[in-house]
Parts: structure tokens; sequence; C-alpha cells
């Protein structure tokens, strides 16, 4: 069967291409389409079906553009209520691509509407199961994110539904079957979910705690509800963009493609309050960066951290990127939401410098500076990773501000005295600087490298505790 996954590793999303004879389908598509098109074409293939198997929350799908640029049907399973012309299947419903079915089964539980495709060959051999964000490698959905959609729902409530989706609609599947999830490790829509992005369905029920045979719904609903943090403040208006619709990328691309002076950034700036985005790397905006600016590298978790940080999709952006990146950046920052950046920097913050308007700077040391004023001036250090990796392992004495609460924490971060900040490897703490600049803190620094490599120090580091026992 031709399957393929089509993985973006910044979001930890797969998407999926699916072609037989002539005629393709997607799953899950994120919003830039062009990629999908060059696929099909490549094969002498016509799009015909976008599968969605949820309304999700961690990004936004490109099953409109899809449709407008293809003429491709939009696929949800039953129940879904999307705001524009798509096909709500039935609970069975058989689709042709090609020689291949595709089975929807309706798997309500990480949402009302979620649905799974089960994938039949030419044959009429079942090869794998497409199953959203209902089943992970080593994990299953988070029930958690839909409350909003409909007012009675709880996650008590879906977490049950999920425990009979995967009883009574997965579980009796083959044991052979391929399993093709939307997530992998990384993402927030689940907690304990592999490295691994395909397994076999009888591998899953071997070592996924979710699966086990002997687990009674409410021990499965309690497990599953046991360490979840709180999700990202920009899922619910994602979902509600998946719902009801959303500006094409090329109409974003064009309001974004705007390059600007450093007179006509800065002015923009004070006549919007854009927010200043600057997406170079942790250890050239230290150096120097336009004051007031938020610092998150495209290499790393680019969208997600700004989903993190950013609570208003609507927030109106102006981008500092490397020479030629600008484009990059308006499309990632668009697959999670934020589709109103107004304009970037022409030639990245060398037109700042030259331009010889201020500049503000952030103070690193080295792990071995570290260690040696931890030695003799015991000063006091934030970590700024998750809860879970430093209650796995930290410094002794440091304390835990992790970096998506940091703007309901501020108080913790004192103003009387200085201060050290570290993170794993120095990409998170930068953006924690970044922010605390912003908000008038000076007397700190930041430690290049982060804990990775403070502890090859001398530093005094907590005995390790394996973070899946923390959960």
């Amino acid at each position: 069967m031709k399957i393929e996954q089509i993985y973006t590793g910044c979001l930890a999303h797969a998407a999926y291409y699916l072609e037989s004879n002539g005629e393709a389908a997607i799953f899950d598509p994120l919003r830039e389409v062009q990629p999908y098109i060059d696929r099909a074409e490549s094969d002498h293939a016509k799009i015909k079906y976008v599968f969605e198997t949820h309304f999700h929350a961690d990004f936004v799908s490109g099953h409109l553009d899809l449709k407008k640029k293809t003429g491709a049907e939009i696929v949800f399973g039953p129940t879904a209520k999307p705001g524009y012309d798509a096909l709500i299947a039935e609970d069975g419903q058989i689709f042709t691509v090609g020689a291949y079915k595709v089975k929807v089964i309706h798997t309500p539980g990480h949402t009302m509407e979620s649905t799974t495709y089960l994938l039949i060959d030419e044959k009429g051999r079942e090869h794998g199961l497409i199953t959203g964000d209902t089943l992970f490698i080593g994990d299953v959905g988070r029930p958690d994110l839909a409350q909003h959609v409909v007012a009675d729902l709880t996650e008590e409530k879906l977490a049950g539904h999920l425990y009979d989706s995967l009883r009574n609609k997965i579980m009796p599947l083959d044991d052979k079957l391929i399993i093709y999830p939307n997530h992998g490790a990384g993402s927030a829509c689940g907690k304990k979910m592999s490295k691994q992005t395909t397994d076999t369905l009888r591998h899953q029920k071997a070592t996924n705690y979710a699966l086990r045979a002997d687990m009674t719904k409410e021990e499965f609903i309690k497990e599953l509800l046991t360490g979840l943090t709180t999700p990202p403040s920009y899922f619910p208006q994602n979902v509600m963009m998946n719902i009801k619709g959303y500006d094409s990328l090329d109409t974003v691309m064009d309001r974004a493609k705007k390059p600007l002076s450093a007179e006509a950034f800065e002015v923009l700036a004070n006549e919007t309050g854009a927010l200043l985005l600057d997406t170079r790397d942790a250890k050239d905006f230290a150096k120097g960066f336009v004051p007031n600016s938020v610092n998150i590298g495209l290499d790393g978790s680019f969208a997600q951290w700004v989903g993190e940080m950013i609570p208003d999709v609507k927030q109106e952006i102006l981008l500092i990127t490397y020479p030629g990146k600008q484009e990059e950046a308006i499309t990632r920052l668009s697959r999670v939401g934020y589709d109103n950046t107004i304009g970037y920097l022409k030639e990245g913050f060398d037109t700042w410098t030259n331009a010889d308007k201020e500049i503000e700077t952030v103070d690193r040391i080295t792990p071995r500076e570290l260690e040696l004023a931890y030695a003799s001036e015991k000063p006091l250090i934030i970590d700024v990773r998750k809860k879970s990796e430093f209650d796995s392992e930290h410094v002794i004495g440091a304390i835990n501000v992790p970096l998506n609460e940091i703007n309901r924490n501020l108080a913790r971060f004192p103003k009387d005295r200085p201060f050290v900040i570290h993170c794993a490897g120095g990409y998170r703490s930068m953006i924690a600087a970044s922010i605390l600049k912003q908000r008038g803190w000076d007397d700190f620094v930041d430690v290049a490298g982060g804990f990775d490599e403070i502890k090859n120090t001398g530093v005094r580091i907590s005995e390790y505790v394996c973070p899946t026992t923390l959960l």
C-alpha cells in the first residue's frame, strides 16, 4: 500500500499521503499545502479527499486551501459541525482512493468528532489505521481540549468515551495493523508519546499504558488525567479557526511580506503596538537586539513556543529574522494561527545597527563561570525548564519557574539582587531573558549551554529521578 508519512519535527506533527491509480488523499495536512500538491503531481495523481481526524487544537489545518486549490472534498467524521462545506461521514462509511478503501471508524474521546481511518489495500487486506489524536505511540490523546466546544463536556466524560472507543473500536482490530498517529514526542497533545512515529497495534497493546487489557474504565480515567499540564492558550483559538474557517495562506503571506527600513519598522512598532519577534539564534540575540523584542528562535520548537508565549493569535507581529528567513517565519507562525504579521526588518538586524538605532544585550556566562560563582557567592539560580525536567534533576538550591508560566510568576524574579537563569541548552532561557528585559529586569545573567553543560561542572546536582515515574 502506498502510504507516506510526512513528518514536521518542530510541531511533532504527522500528515499522511495515500495514492493509488492516479487518485490521492491527504490526512490532517498542515497549513502550507503546496508540498502535498507537488507530491501528488509527481505521481500524476489528483487529490480526491482531505480526511480530517478531528478539529485540531495545536495547529491550523490546510484542508480549506487544499479544497480551494485542488477541488478535493473535505471529510470529517460523525458529529463534526464545520462552518464550511464538508462531507460529514457516517460511522463505517467507506471511501475509495484508486484501488484502495478508507473506512471511517468514529472514535470519540479526545474530541467528540474524533475519527480514525482504516486503510484497506487493493486486495482487501487491512493495512493500517490513521488514528489522529485518539491513539499515539505510547500514549493516547488528552481529553481536556474540547470542553469549550460542548458546554456540558468534562474531561472525565471524554476520558470515558475514549476508553470505550479504544476497547470497542480499535483494540478488536487486526494486531498486524500499522498505527499512524498525528503526533510524536514533543507534542502537547499527550504526555508520554514515544519518539517512534509508527508501530503495530500488537506492540501497542503490549506496551501502551492506556491499552492494558485488565484496566477498568475508572483506572483508565484516573491514569489518563494524572499529570496533564495546562494546555497552551492558543489551543482553543486554533480549534475555532479549524471549525469556522480562516484566511488562505496566500492572503496571509501577501499581508506579511513587507520589507521595512529601520525607520519604518520603528514607526510601525510605535503606531500599532505590534509584538517585535526576533527569530535569530540565542547567541546572536544576546549580542544585540531591538529593544522590547522577544526572542523565539526558528531553530527550535518555534511554533510551539510562539503558541505558549503569545496568548492571542490575533496579535500583530513585526519580525526580525536572518536575511531570507522571513518567509519561513511567516509560514511557521501561520501553522499555529498567528496570521497577523504586518512586516519584517529588511535585511535583518544589521539594518537596525547600520541605522545607529539603540540596541540592548543579554549578559551570558559559561557553566564554568557559574561553577566558580556557585562555590563562592551562592547566586540565586532560576531554572526555566518544565517542572518534570526540574523534578528529575536540577542544581541544588535552584528554584523552578517553567518558561510557559513566566508571565504569571514575574514576582519570583527579584529586582533587588542579581540572579542567574538557565534551561536545558539555552533556547528557552533566552526567551525568558528577552521577556524579562522587556519587562524591566536587567540584573541577571543567562547560562550559555544550560543544564546540559552545567552537569559537566562541579556544581551540585540533585539525584536523578526517571521522568516517567513523576507522572
